[in-house]
């Protein structure tokens, strides 16, 4: 399962991307509202420093803007994924621009029926919400492994794109179920990182080895 990175927080890209983990990154309009700079300078930059797709979201409710915005989009860098809601508008602007050769990441997904919908009109990437789901008491995860068994059984050339993703917990379960791709905040991936076991080790060594150049030097 491929890694990305779900933030605009360009800071957060950089450390985890020097981590060498990284295959692409994920923005929408509520991370772009946490950071500041022109929006189009921002997906340069993420461009600049994540070696894979970057996905940038369109904010439009009727087709032709839909169309005309993920093809400037589009144009920023040839990694750019335009992300499109899974609507019926988003279905048909989706469609358009995959006979033009642009990728699309239709987001907002949360049953099998619309991921199937989306991978139909030519969707390289479906993103099921898993955190939304578990946020009103439903099975997430569940979810998540009926779009992946589905498109398992078919020839779909559009990859499962886990998100909405809250826990390693998550990340776990989405990488045993087979999902193409999980994309993870930041938070997640320093949580993913930590165990205390792994810490003490790394102490118990460095003064072991600390013990041993005092004796050598004695």
């Amino acid at each position: 399962m491929k890694l990305y990175i779900d933030t605009a927080n360009l800071a957060d890209i950089e450390e985890i991307a020097s981590w060498g983990v990284l295959s692409g990154a994920t923005t929408n309009p509520t991370l772009l509202s946490q950071v500041e700079g022109d929006e189009d300078d921002i997906y340069r930059k993420i461009c600049e420093i994540v070696d894979g797709p970057v996905s940038a979201e369109v904010v439009a409710d009727d087709v032709p803007t839909m169309i005309s915005e993920g093809q400037r989009l589009a144009a920023i860098d040839p990694r750019i994924v335009v992300k499109l809601p899974t609507s019926r508008e988003g279905l048909s602007a989706t469609s358009a621009l995959a006979r033009d050769g642009i990728r699309v990441n239709m987001t907002l997904c949360f049953t099998a029926n619309q991921a199937i919908l989306a991978a139909s009109a030519g969707a390289a990437f479906v993103s099921p919400f898993v955190g939304r789901y578990d946020d009103i008491n439903e099975d997430g995860l569940g979810h998540l492994a009926e779009i992946v068994e589905a498109f398992a059984a078919s020839d779909f050339d559009c990859e499962v794109l886990a998100a909405s993703i809250r826990t390693p917990v998550h990340v776990m379960e989405a990488a045993r179920m087979g999902s193409d791709i999980a994309t993870i905040p930041p938070k997640v991936f320093h949580q993913m990182l930590h165990h205390p076991l792994t810490a003490q080790g790394i102490e118990k060594f460095n003064e072991d080895h600390a013990a041993r150049l005092s004796r050598k030097d004695a």
